[in-house]
């Protein structure tokens, strides 16, 4: 059952192609303010932060209250366990940009980014300082903030145009790149963790250079973008929910982890050590990776 690519990098592909040739200037300025995207900010967070490598701030992987795994961290594994007939529970929530939440450059570039500017950033947009969206605001900033792990380069960009000049960066402006994200072509209403089953793995990519980008809790769209140059696989695998979802999705198997922090959730999830084996880990619907052109052919 081949779903293709075409459906799982369109919406963001446009997107990142309207902003690079600079038609969504002035577009969406008139949404500034608008903070729907930090209704779930603590949930959200505590997620996002995990899928970065950890540099000691994030909270406990663990749920105090039941000792077991956090039901958001169910999207690591290994690229072994990975196997048509599989079934594993995956947590998959289907998260969508909205032009409500993206800023042409220009105006991002005018608003402060900065963990020291946080008291002023708070009033800026009226959000109470000790409120869950606070908290947020600070754990990006942080996030953003901390120093790449060896052998990574990292940015939070705070526009479309900014995920394009980042990508140039890291590929070079002539080189051709495709997008990819996780595409769900049906949705049941039944809960966000559910058991699915390996229907097909219909691509594979070696990828020693890729950049993935990650959605930030933030008053407006905040990318995570991160690169680093090891041994990487691009997996697009066709899934079915017992409860009826069909999910193209988009995952990353990182081959070599030994430069990674023992404190690491996924090494807490899937019971291993750093430099072990690989891991790897799927990516919600409004997260994005860019690979080479060639590297899909």
């Amino acid at each position: 059952m081949g779903f293709g690519f075409a459906s799982c990098f369109v919406f963001v592909h446009l997107l990142l192609a309207w902003y690079a040739k600079g038609q969504g200037d002035g577009a969406i300025s008139s949404y500034l303010l608008r903070l729907n995207t930090m209704d779930a900010a603590a949930d959200d967070l505590h997620h996002h932060s995990h899928m970065h490598q950890d540099h000691g701030h994030h909270p406990s992987s663990l749920s105090s209250s039941t000792n077991q795994i956090d039901p958001q961290l169910m999207v690591f594994f290994m690229i072994s366990d990975l196997k048509v007939g599989q079934v594993m529970p995956i947590y998959f929530p289907n998260r969508h940009l909205s032009p409500s939440q993206l800023l042409p450059k220009h105006e991002a570039d005018n608003i402060p980014f900065s963990l020291a500017e946080l008291p002023n950033l708070l009033r800026l947009f009226s959000i109470p300082q000790g409120s869950p969206q606070a908290t947020a605001m600070e754990n990006t900033l942080t996030e953003c903030e901390a120093k790449p792990i060896k052998g990574e380069t990292k940015f939070c960009a705070t526009s479309l145009e900014s995920v394009n000049e980042f990508t140039d960066l890291i590929f070079g402006f002539d080189t051709k790149v495709k997008t990819l994200t996780t595409t769900h072509l049906k949705k049941s209403t039944t809960g966000l963790l559910q058991n699915y089953k390996v229907l097909e793995i219909s691509e594979n990519i070696p990828s020693p250079k890729l950049v993935a980008c990650h959605t930030m809790s933030y008053p407006y769209a905040v990318f995570y973008c991160h690169s680093q140059e090891s041994q990487n696989k691009v997996l697009m695998v066709s899934l079915e929910g017992e409860d009826g979802d069909l999910v193209e999705a988009l995952s990353v198997c990182h081959m070599d982890t030994s430069e990674w922090s023992r404190s690491h959730v996924s090494f807490s999830v899937l019971g291993v050590e750093p430099g072990t084996t690989s891991v790897c880990h799927f990516f919600p619907s409004d997260n994005f990776v860019f690979v080479p052109y060639s590297a899909t052919l």
